[in-house]
């Protein structure tokens, strides 16, 4: 019976050692899952800003997940239209859009402080940090990107005049001229200076300059490289013009469904450093390699410092005017903070 009852206590041991090794070498030859994520974005995929921003962030993205994580990048418009891509994050047709936020002036209104004419922004990846910490510090800013996780925030640096046929040198000059622009402040800023401001998808602005359905436009350095502007275009005035701003997202139920430490690991290469990465790189960057490849294609461009009269005489007209014009606006939506958020940009902007 003692030994009966011996052998199966040292059946049942055996049993549960080879339970727990089966389990050990599962686990152990069991590879962590790998996740891939689509990204959309309007740019070329040799343009400056995915060679020196896009592409980084994407290596920086697969080595601090270990390469867990994936990512495609479809560039080129090829996944989705530049216009859509908010939509399409939303709805899930992709994993994560470079948003331009211009194609869309009402869906995150308040984020539109930073495109405000005349704000003393000194470079993109200032502009970029200061944006990130605006979306952190207000909720009023967070509940605009309720329907996405928003991985980074992006400024330009303030956009200089780019022109075709003839030099921007005064107010005179402008008057008159259909200007490309974004919508939401740089609309307003173009009307009020004078010109007629008309809108026009990134991708499709060389046509409009080349075939003169726009003479100008407020542009970045790094679209006059990445879009071969400087065939179009000649002239440039460095003006009091807004910066325009952007994003990159991901779809929300997709972003909640990846595990916890991927997640970090993504946001550990994104949100504020990951916002100043990409003004850094993408525009501020972007000047001497646009005028060198201007120079190398034997493309003249003919650039213009408007002296600090003019700039006043711009800003008296087109600066403060509409920050308190934006503030009206915005509390006359119901947003009652839009006043401290313009005062917390301008200082966030002189720190």
């Amino acid at each position: 019976m003692i030994y009966h009852q011996s052998c199966n206590v040292v059946r049942n041991i055996l049993s549960a050692i080879g339970v727990v090794a089966i389990v050990l070498a599962l686990t152990v030859a069991a590879p962590a899952q790998e996740v891939t994520l689509t990204v959309a974005d309007q740019n070329p995929p040799t343009s400056w800003g995915s060679v020196h921003a896009m592409q980084p962030w994407i290596r920086k993205i697969e080595e601090a997940t270990r390469g867990r994580v994936k990512i495609e990048h479809y560039p080129g418009q090829t996944l989705v239209k530049g216009t859509e891509t908010w939509s399409a994050v939303r709805a899930g047709i992709v994993d994560i859009g470079w948003c331009f936020h211009g194609y869309w002036p009402d869906i995150t209104p308040l984020s539109d402080v930073i495109t405000l004419p005349g704000l003393p922004i000194t470079s993109a990846e200032k502009g970029s940090e200061v944006l990130w910490k605006l979306y952190e510090k207000f909720p009023t800013i967070r509940k605009e990107y309720a329907e996405i996780q928003p991985l980074a925030l992006w400024t330009s640096h303030p956009y200089f005049l780019l022109t075709t046929s003839k030099q921007v040198k005064t107010l005179d000059d402008l008057n008159g001229l259909k200007i490309r622009v974004t919508g939401g402040p740089p609309t307003e800023q173009m009307k009020a200076l004078g010109a007629v401001p008309t809108l026009v998808p990134m991708p499709d602005v060389y046509q409009a300059l080349d075939k003169g359905v726009v003479d100008g436009m407020g542009a970045p350095w790094e679209a006059v490289n990445s879009f071969r502007l400087y065939e179009v275009a000649k002239y440039y005035t460095i003006a009091p013009l807004s910066a325009v701003y952007g994003s990159l997202c991901a779809n929300k139920q997709k972003w909640e469904s990846l595990p916890t430490d991927i997640r970090d690991a993504i946001m550990s290469v994104s949100g504020l450093e990951g916002s100043k990465l990409w003004g850094r790189n993408f525009f501020d960057a972007a000047e001497q390699a646009a005028l060198d490849r201007a120079d190398a294609e034997n493309r003249e461009m003919v650039g213009y410092a408007m002296p600090t009269e003019e700039v006043a005489r711009w800003n008296k007209i087109a600066a403060q005017p509409l920050w308190d014009a934006w503030v009206r606006k915005m509390e006359a939506k119901g947003h009652g903070e839009a006043r401290q958020i313009l005062e917390a940009t301008v200082e966030m902007l002189n720190d």
